[in-house]
């Protein structure tokens, strides 16, 4: 069952924050361009129109909002557009719905109070404490249980592993074998990888025989995936 949010008069919007808005905002993800598909799954564009994205960044730039763009956040980090956090989320449903998730980089917490937002159980690492700390006021003030911790994002949650699905919001020259080992069988791994050439979204699969399964979902742009931690 989809959690119902806490919102609060400033959750709610008004202007360019406003229901409108961020409706506008969804009739986009919905219809795609030229570069992008659309979005088709209804649980993925319900989740964006119901969070707040305007409370995920900061006040100065809240106008800006509800543009299908990446906005900064602060420490060299950017929260994702909207179509790149939508494509990730929807590539994780395509056979079954997931249940327990990992998200590898909370950021400014938008991508996990999505999925929590969809009724996932939500883990999610960040590796700069700083954002964590924002993250988990915003998460609180939203009423959504997502349980976060401060580490590097490469080593992953192993102890609450595994995944049925598992969210890189940061690019590598190559996977991760620490993260693609806390994948489920059956679970779904989307990340982008790629280097100065650029990178690819891509979606892997492990199947009941362990074998994993992968394919390309779009050329995207991510902050590096960096290991260690700052404070």
């Amino acid at each position: 069952m989809t959690p119902r949010l806490r919102l609060k008069p400033e959750a709610v919007g008004m202007g360019m924050t406003s229901q409108r808005v961020r409706d506008r905002l969804i009739e986009r993800l919905r219809t795609g361009t030229e570069n992008s598909q659309g979005i088709t799954d209804e649980r993925v564009l319900n989740a964006i129109r119901t969070v707040p994205r305007h409370l995920f960044i900061d006040e100065a730039l809240a106008t800006r909002a509800y543009e299908d763009t990446a906005l900064p956040i602060g420490h060299g980090q950017t929260i994702s557009q909207p179509w790149v956090v939508a494509r990730m989320t929807e590539a994780l449903f395509v056979d079954a719905a997931p249940r327990r998730v990992l998200e590898i980089g909370t950021g400014s917490g938008y991508q996990a109070a999505i999925l929590a937002a969809m009724g996932l159980e939500v883990h999610t690492v960040e590796r700069i404490g700083e954002l964590l700390r924002i993250a988990r006021k915003r998460f609180r003030s939203l009423g959504l249980d997502i349980r976060s911790k401060h580490d590097d994002g490469r080593i992953g949650w192993p102890e609450n592993g595994p995944y049925d699905g598992i969210l890189v919001t940061a690019g590598a020259p190559a996977l991760v074998d620490a993260l693609t080992a806390q994948l489920a069988p059956g679970g779904v791994l989307v990340a982008p990888v790629g280097g100065a050439g650029g990178q690819q979204l891509l979606r892997l699969q492990r199947g009941d025989d362990g074998i994993i399964t992968q394919a390309s979902l779009a050329p995207v742009v991510f902050v590096p995936l960096l290991s260690g931690t700052l404070d």
